[in-house]
């Protein structure tokens, strides 16, 4: 018995002292900067990946084009293997406003709720869950396939980019220029979250995404709202007009044309709405929503049209600081989100003729003339450079498909199988390049806080995720 005991003993202080070493691994690299307008810090995330997966044997290099941030490529082959799949993730992060952060800053990693060694603490960083955890989760997989003498099914490609934040503008560069090196024969998406039931998800399709700005012109400076209201045209309160003109009470986009040429789900896809399960009710008290757009359709069937949104507005002040004038122009940013069967440029012409239609003359990426800004009575720029990508989906009944769902059910049971995911993947600038199947395998939690200040990763996901990746690492071709 004391024998049994003291090998108990010496196994807690293994596990124990394990967890830390992961610990300070994962919390060096979210203390490096990944933004955007951080050139250098974008590299250095690479080389840290270039050389935490060199040191675990594995085959890694940078892919470069001028003007873009490194892709890191990292290959492992093994004679008598039939499949090769890559592993996609990304080390880029959203921009942060430190001042919004509680507790520690967005790149002075902490952990609240418990210790590094329970399943519901919480770690707190940028790119903590989007996308730096899957990451992780594939160095740690490789040190517990490599330690217990596991074999790769497959043979194993890892791409990570510096750019999905921000559009992926060169990724598709990148990958054409060095295309023989990223072939295989499918590509695992490691980005998005789990299903809100805190069940394991699998994604065969993503929504395309392309947005505008839009800013829409009143007087040339502001103006005193006692001397000229009612008189002078107020632009807020025209933009309000203008996009509330697109969306009725319900949530339905009315541009003309928006909904055409979607292409329907098939047999399997809509099964897998209809079993997934309901989150609905529960998502709704914790967003305290009453009733949803598009009530009593499922989240799980809106994700699947194409939606419209506006992210943002400005014009004038508001609280402390707002003024007594009539505003001199007001601002929208607004994202489309597509699905399968969507071109990104024609639905961006559907939502310029809309525009026209209520009479604007709009001007495309600069400044209306003075000139016409006296001949025309509503005048609006819309910026739309930002571009875009398509939605992909690729099919639940192909073979790979159903490898893939069968090796994650081995590990966690039964999962939730999405034909679309929510959010927006680069499936299409992708796939341009490979065309092979892409399948999504998200492993951090819902409720994360991507995007978002004070975002953060639940531990269990963390450590399911490291058991996940190990399936796929050794799981055999059907």
């Amino acid at each position: 018995m004391r024998l049994l005991i003291g090998l108990m003993l010496l196994a807690s202080v293994g596990f124990a002292q394990d967890r830390m070493r992961m610990w300070e691994e994962f919390s060096g690299f979210l203390r490096i900067p990944n933004t955007a307008d951080d050139p250098a810090g974008l590299r250095r995330n690479a080389e840290w990946i270039r050389n935490a997966f060199e040191r675990r044997g594995v085959e890694t290099r940078l892919l470069e084009v001028a003007g873009a941030p490194p892709v890191v490529f990292g290959q492992m082959r093994f004679s008598g293997v039939k499949q090769t799949a890559v592993f996609y993730a990304h080390y880029d992060g959203q921009p942060v406003d430190p001042t919004q952060w509680q507790g520690s800053g967005p790149f002075v990693p902490s952990l609240r709720g418990g210790r590094f060694q329970d399943d519901e603490t919480r770690i707190y960083a940028r790119s903590v869950a989007d996308d730096k955890a899957p990451i992780m989760a594939m160095l740690w997989a490789l040190d517990r396939m490599i330690a217990s003498g596991g074999r790769p099914g497959v043979n194993l490609k890892f791409v990570f980019e510096g750019e999905e934040e921000s559009g992926s503008r060169n990724l598709g560069r990148i990958l054409a220029a060095h295309k023989a090196a990223v072939a295989a024969d499918y590509w695992l998406i490691c980005d998005g979250p789990v299903h809100q039931s805190r069940r394991m998800q699998v994604y065969f399709g993503a929504r395309g995404v392309t947005g505008f700005n839009l800013t829409v012109y009143g007087p040339s400076r502001e103006l005193h709202s006692g001397h000229y209201g009612n008189w002078a045209p107020n632009p807020a309160m025209m933009l309000a007009r203008l996009l509330a003109s697109m969306k009725d009470d319900e949530g339905r986009v009315t541009i003309d044309g928006f909904y055409d040429g979607v292409e329907p789900l098939s047999v399997s896809e809509r099964s897998a709405l209809e079993t997934a399960p309901s989150v609905d009710e529960e998502i709704l008290r914790d967003i305290l929503v009453m009733r949803p757009e598009g009530s009593p359709r499922r989240l799980v069937e809106a994700i699947n049209q194409p939606s419209l949104n506006v992210r943002g507005l400005e014009s004038g002040a508001v609280g402390g600081a707002a003024r007594n004038v009539v505003p001199a122009k007001a601002a929208a940013s607004v994202d489309i989100r597509l699905v399968k069967g969507n071109d990104p440029r024609a639905m961006l012409e559907k939502v310029k003729a809309h525009i026209r239609g209520l009479g604007y003359f709009l001007v495309e990426d600069r400044e209306p003339t003075e000139a016409e800004r006296l001949r025309w009575p509503k005048v609006a720029r819309m910026d739309s450079s930002e571009g875009g990508y398509r939605a992909v989906r690729t099919s639940m009944d192909l073979p790979v498909s159903q490898q893939v769902i069968t090796a994650l059910e081995r590990v966690h049971g039964p999962v939730v199988k999405m034909p679309t995911l929510g959010g927006s993947v680069p499936l299409a600038i992708i796939e341009d390049v490979v065309a092979v199947p892409l399948i999504g395998i998200p492993i951090v939690n819902h409720d994360n806080n991507q995007h978002s200040h004070n975002e953060n990763l639940r531990l269990k996901n963390l450590w399911d995720g490291v058991a996940t990746f190990e399936a796929l690492f050794t799981m055999a071709a059907r």
